[in-house]
C-alpha cells in the first residue's frame, strides 16, 4: 500500500516551524499540536530539516537556554523524505534502518505534502492485521 493511503485518512496537514523561531517555540508547537516533530520550513513548502522531541531533549541535556537557542541550532537538516507513492513497507524500513520516528512526504518537485509518523505506520499494520484475522474466522467459521 502506498503512503497515500495514510495521508488520506489522517489528513496531510503538516505543522512546520522556520529555523529563526527558538526552542521554546517548539516544545510549544509540539505540545499544542500533540505531535513528536515539526518539519523545518521557511515557506511551509520546502523542507530545511527536522526538529524533534528528541532534539529539544538534548538541548536540556546540553543546558542550552531554550527561550535564546534557534530551531535552526539543533534540528536534523538531514531529512530522510519520502514520495506519497512509496509504500508503507518501504517507509518501515527506512524509519528502521535510519533511527527516525517521522518522515516528511514530498512531490515530484520535491515540496512537502505531507508526513507520516512511527505511529501512523503501526496503525496502519495492525488495521492490516485485525482485517486479516476477520478475513480468517469468517472462512474458518462460515466455511469460506
Amino acid at each position: 500500500m502506498q503512503l497515500s493511503s495514510i495521508l488520506a485518512s489522517k489528513g496531510s496537514l503538516v505543522v512546520t516551524i522556520r529555523p529563526g523561531a527558538m526552542m521554546s517555540g517548539l516544545a510549544s508547537v509540539l505540545a499544542e499540536n500533540h505531535i513528536g516533530a515539526a518539519v523545518v520550513s521557511e515557506d511551509g513548502s520546502h523542507i530545511l530539516g527536522i526538529a524533534s522531541e528528541r532534539d529539544v531533549v538534548r538541548a536540556i541535556a546540553d543546558n542550552l537556554d531554550l527561550s535564546r537557542t534557534q530551531v535552526a541550532d539543533v534540528m536534523s537538516d538531514e531529512v530522510c523524505a519520502l514520495m506519497a507513492t512509496d509504500t508503507v513497507e518501504h517507509a518501515m524500513q527506512v524509519m528502521t534502518n535510519q533511527r527516525v520516528r517521522h518522515l516528511p512526504l514530498v512531490d515530484d518537485a520535491l515540496g512537502l505534502v505531507g508526513i507520516v509518523s512511527i505511529g501512523d505506520l503501526v496503525k496502519y499494520r495492525l488495521d492490516q492485521l485485525e482485517s486479516e484475522h476477520t478475513a480468517l474466522m469468517d472462512y474458518i467459521t462460515k466455511g469460506g
